[in-house]
C-alpha cells in the first residue's frame, strides 16, 4: 500500500514537471514565432530598439498628452558604467532615437541625468559624457544632472556635462581617480609547490608584469603612465566644468575621496541639494521655459523580450532573476583587465 502511495506521488510529480516543461517550451516558440513577425520593419520605417516610457512629472502625475507636446528626456546613469546596458553605445543610440518617431520634430528640449552609480570604466564614461556633450551643443539643449545616491568616479565624470548638478542630502559625491587591473606574481608559489611556466612571446615588454616570472625594475612604468594620463585629463575635465574648484586642491586636499551633498555642493562638485528629482525637474522647466503641465518626461527603455529572456537578468513569475560571474564583491569580472573610474570602498 505505502509502495503503491509513493509510487503513485513520483508518478503525479513527474507529470507535472512534464506539463511545466512542456508549457514553457510552447511559451517559448510562441514567442519566438511572435518576435520573428513582430521583427519585419517596413522598407520606409527606421528599426528601432528603445521604447518611449511616460515617466511622473514635476508633481508626481503620469498621463499621456498630445503627441506634439514638449518633453524632457531623463537618462538613467544607474548601476557600473560599461555593465547592465549602460555603455558608450546604448546611451548613444537612446540619444539618437530621442529625434525620431514620435519624438521628432525637435520635440525633446532637455536632458535629465538621473545618476546612482560608483563609476566604471574609462572608455565608457568618457564616450557617455561626449555622447552627452555632442547632443546638448547640436541640438542646444540644456542638461542637469539629479544625484539621487552615488556618484562617483566615472559618475562624477558623465555629470561634468550637465549644465547644473542637484543632489539628495543624503547623497555622496566625488572620487576623482582612475585605478589599474590589479597585477599578480606567483612565481615564489610556484617555486614552492614545483612548477614551472614557459611564456613566448614577440615585442618589447610584450609579456610585461607577466606573473609567472620574476618582474623586472621599471617594467610597471608603461601602466603608471597610462594610470597618470588618464588621471590627468579627468582632473583637467573636472576643473574646466567645475571651475569652483582648483587643480591644486583637487589634487592634493580631495583626491579620490567621497563626499555628502551639503559639503559637494561648497567644494564645487554639485550646484545645490534638493529635497527629491520633482525639484531639479522644476528648474529644467524654468531653465527651457516650460510653464504650463503640458509636458512629458519620458525614458527610453528596452524591452526587447529577446534580449531580456538571454540576458544577465530574466523576468520571472515572482520577480527578476540575475545571474552573474564576480571575483569579489567590489569588482565584476567584465571589469577585469581596464582601467577603471570606479569608486570600490
Amino acid at each position: 500500500m505505502r509502495d503503491s502511495i509513493l509510487y503513485s506521488s513520483i508518478r503525479a510529480l513527474f507529470v507535472a514537471f512534464c506539463v511545466v516543461i512542456g508549457l514553457s517550451l510552447g511559451i517559448i516558440f510562441i514567442s519566438v514565432l511572435l518576435g520573428m513577425s513582430s521583427s519585419s520593419t517596413p522598407e520606409n520605417k527606421l528599426n528601432t530598439v528603445y521604447t518611449e516610457e511616460i515617466l511622473p512629472n514635476a508633481d508626481g502625475k503620469r498621463e499621456m498628452l498630445a503627441s506634439n507636446v514638449p518633453v524632457i528626456l531623463q537618462v538613467n546613469i544607474n548601476g557600473i558604467i560599461g555593465l547592465d546596458e549602460l555603455d558608450t553605445q546604448t546611451v548613444q543610440k537612446k540619444l539618437v532615437e530621442s529625434r525620431e518617431g514620435v519624438l521628432a520634430n525637435n520635440r525633446v528640449k532637455a536632458l535629465l541625468l538621473h545618476i546612482n552609480t560608483p563609476g566604471g570604466t574609462v572608455f565608457d564614461a568618457d564616450g557617455i559624457f561626449n555622447a552627452i556633450m555632442a547632443y546638448k551643443h547640436k541640438y542646444n539643449t540644456p542638461v542637469y544632472a539629479y544625484v539621487d545616491g552615488l556618484c562617483a568616479s566615472g559618475g562624477m565624470y558623465v555629470a561634468l556635462a550637465a549644465d547644473k548638478v542637484f543632489a539628495s542630502d543624503t547623497s555622496l559625491i566625488g572620487s576623482v581617480g582612475v585605478i589599474a587591473p590589479a597585477f599578480f606574481n606567483v612565481t615564489k608559489l610556484m617555486e614552492k609547490i614545483g612548477v614551472d611556466a614557459l611564456v613566448i612571446s614577440a615585442g618589447k615588454d610584450k609579456d610585461a608584469l607577466n606573473p609567472v616570472r620574476p618582474w623586472k625594475d621599471g617594467e610597471d612604468e608603461n601602466y603608471r603612465n597610462i594610470v597618470d594620463y588618464y588621471y590627468n585629463h579627468f582632473v583637467n575635465l573636472v576643473t574646466t566644468h567645475r571651475p569652483k574648484i582648483s587643480k591644486e586642491a583637487l589634487v592634493q586636499q580631495y583626491g579620490a575621496q567621497v563626499f555628502p551633498a551639503p559639503e559637494a555642493v561648497k567644494i564645487g562638485f554639485i550646484d545645490q541639494t534638493v529635497d527629491s528629482v520633482a525639484d531639479a525637474m522644476r528648474a529644467l522647466l524654468t531653465e527651457v521655459g516650460i510653464t504650463t503641465d503640458q509636458y512629458q518626461v519620458v525614458n527610453l527603455e528596452n524591452k526587447n523580450w529577446w534580449r531580456s529572456l538571454f540576458g544577465d537578468k530574466m523576468s520571472a513569475p515572482l520577480g527578476t532573476i540575475q545571474h552573474k560571474v564576480s571575483f569579489s564583491p567590489q569588482i565584476d569580472v567584465l571589469l577585469s583587465n581596464q582601467y577603471l573610474y570606479l569608486y570600490t570602498h
